[in-house]
């Protein structure tokens, strides 16, 4: 059964290569070329793109050759097996059917809608209205060495302040998944951690290490770094960001516009047992 396929897209390749340079390039393959015709069905090279579009990612990332060879015998395979098939299509089938093209139907028209060009006016009053009044943010850079018991703690801290490398005692003693790295917890602003850690490092100067802090953690030996003070982004920064949620919020009002004046007729569901859409038996 495989082998007039292969040859039937053997004879569609030859027919190609036997085409002088310059009318391939004036004529190359457009969604309605047909790669293979299949009992009378055409098989385009629109069906190998969509086909390629509908695959998982780590599948797209095949070479175009492998992807090309392997869709193409799908979809020749496919045909073979659909031109068997008698009688009326399933309700399953059907529906699946009906609400795949609802589906993609929707989906062109919110893909229209999300290319639409926003007015520069729109994203500036955004980014104005989320960081305008911004006050400047102080943010720190911290360390921190955590153990199980305050006794441990404190005998680090001990250590640390007697001149012991920070560092280097993280590596060896810290038991949190920043030790490797030394303890660096990197910068962050206030609210970022819980609220006894975020306490200690306030109160700290650069270059100081805190008492033991308890946490829901465990215990931690915490040195301050540096501070610095965050100032707003600048808009280009945060562009795409306002743009998003600006297309985000345009989308969601227009399909809540386009829900209220639509003619709907909402029938008496009441009665109907939710449990009612796991009953596939329905389709058969």
């Amino acid at each position: 059964m495989h082998k007039p396929f292969k040859l039937l897209a053997t004879a569609a390749v030859a027919t190609v290569l036997a085409l002088p340079l310059a009318a391939q390039d004036d004529a190359g393959p457009k969604a309605d070329t047909v790669v293979a015709t299949v009992n009378g069905t055409d098989i385009t090279v629109g069906h190998m793109i969509v086909a390629r579009a509908a695959l998982p990612p780590q599948y797209q990332e095949l070479p175009d050759d492998v992807l090309f060879t392997g869709i193409l015998d799908q979809l020749i395979q496919q045909a073979a097996l659909a031109d068997t098939f008698e009688g009326d299509l399933p309700a399953r089938v059907t529906l699946s059917l009906e609400n795949e093209k609802r589906s993609l139907t929707a989906g062109e028209v919110i893909e229209k809608m999300m290319a639409d060009p926003l007015p520069e006016a729109d994203v500036q009053a955004a980014y104005d209205e989320q960081f305008g009044s911004a006050e400047p943010e102080q943010e720190f850079n911290a360390s921190h060495i955590l153990v199980e018991t305050e006794e441990e703690a404190r005998e680090i801290m001990e250590t640390v302040k007697g001149g012991a490398d920070f560092v280097e005692t993280a590596k060896e003693k810290s038991t949190g998944p920043s030790g490797p790295g030394g303890g660096s917890l990197g910068w962050f602003g206030k609210g970022a951690m819980v609220p006894a850690f975020e306490a200690a490092v306030v109160e700290l100067e650069p270059g100081e290490v805190s008492e033991p802090v308890q946490t829901q953690f465990g215990w931690h030996v915490i040195k301050l770094n540096e501070t610095r003070t965050a100032e707003a982004p600048a808009l280009e920064d945060v562009r795409t960001d306002i743009e998003n949620q600006l297309r985000q919020e345009t989308l969601q009002a227009e399909i809540e516009r386009l829900a209220e004046a639509a003619d709907v007729d909402r029938k008496d569901v009441e009665s109907i047992d939710p449990a009612v859409l796991k009953q596939t038996e329905l389709l058969e």
